[in-house]
């Protein structure tokens, strides 16, 4: 069975002038290479095919693929998670991860947020603000937290983006509009823990791998888990497992987010607990990170005894079953030794 990979490499668009904040949610030639040795060792035939428009020019050639592995992030506008998705669709490729729609919907924020609040699930208040006039109307008690609507690695997040005051509020909110070209997230300041909720599986075969705790060093950025910690968690990010009441409650919200919002094969969904420890969606990554050291989604796997090859392989059974399809050296791989770390 051949495996097209889909992805955008840092390096690439780096050689093109961006910097490095701009890049920061593409992959790094090591995640390409774990991904791809990975899924040679459970028996597929792999193709790198690049991002989407080496897709476009590889389509267009006439190349085909039994399934793609699609971590393809995109560059610009809200459908950008969405791109890849939608042109493997229009050939009636089959590929890993969630659909257009459900992608297009968790980048943005606050879209994510409204539906998650329509299906009666805890999240805290929240404004989308287009302007710094509109901030200066924002009906929400402080302190509040302000983030871009539709970036992820922590992009735009720093010690400034707690906010105490109406100035403050319209300060940050013109500074990142300017910056990062798209509306604010303003939410509720929530000071509880913080936890990453990693899941795997779609639809009612979803289950939670594990709930992980973020806790970031005293002294460091004011404790946020902002861009900075996040590119330097090795030495600034403490994470542990957390199996407590609180977890467990976080683990139930993130399950019933990730069915909501229709997330398939696997992904986190961050959760943050209020002054009462009562858990709150914050927002869903179905394209997390996957390389093998650095991002959230492995380092969780790790903790909770899980191999890198358990969570590949997790992430091509549901994918796979979605498509109706099988594949014995796949099969058997996984019968004969895809479990728990020893």
């Amino acid at each position: 069975m051949r495996i097209g990979l889909t992805y955008d490499l840092r390096e690439d668009y780096l050689e093109l002038g961006f910097a490095e904040e701009d890049v920061a949610e593409f992959d790094s030639p090591r995640t390409i290479e774990a991904i791809e040795g990975t899924l040679n060792g459970l028996g597929f035939e792999t193709e790198r095919i690049g991002h989407v428009r080496s897709l476009v020019e590889t389509l267009a050639a006439g190349r085909r693929w039994d399934m793609v592995f699609n971590i393809a992030e995109g560059v610009d506008g809200f459908g950008r998670e969405a791109a890849v998705p939608s042109l493997l669709e229009a050939y009636g490729l089959p590929y890993t991860f969630s659909d257009p729609l459900t992608l297009t919907v968790t980048l943005h924020k606050g879209m994510a947020k409204r539906v998650v609040r329509d299906l009666g699930l805890a999240t805290p208040d929240f404004a989308v603000i287009e302007s710094a006039a509109q901030a200066e109307s924002v009906d929400l008690p402080f302190p509040l937290f302000a983030k871009p609507v539709a970036e992820g690695t922590g992009k735009g997040i720093t010690a400034a983006s707690r906010i105490d005051d109406r100035a403050e509020l319209v300060q940050v909110c013109a500074g990142l509009i300017e910056k990062y070209r798209q509306p604010v997230l303003v939410e509720t300041f929530l000071p509880g823990r913080e936890f990453t909720v990693g899941l795997v599986g779609s639809g009612l075969e979803a289950e939670v791998v594990g709930v992980l705790e973020v806790d970031v060093r005293d002294g460091t950025n004011s404790a946020i888990y902002s861009y900075h910690n996040k590119e330097n968690c090795e030495e600034l990010v403490v994470y542990r497992l957390a199996d407590d009441d609180q977890a467990r409650q976080a683990a139930a919200l993130a399950l019933d987010v990730w069915r909501g919002l229709r997330c398939r094969d696997a992904g986190r969904v961050d959760v943050r607990a209020d002054a009462l420890g009562r858990p709150h969606f914050l927002e869903v990554n179905p394209l997390a990170g996957l390389h093998p050291e650095h991002s959230d989604l492995p380092i969780l796997c790790g903790l909770a005894g899980y191999s890198y090859p358990w969570l590949i392989g997790r992430i091509m059974a549901s994918a796979l079953s979605r498509a109706n399809l099988a594949w014995e050296p796949f099969t058997s791989a996984m019968a004969a030794g895809l479990r728990r770390v020893a």
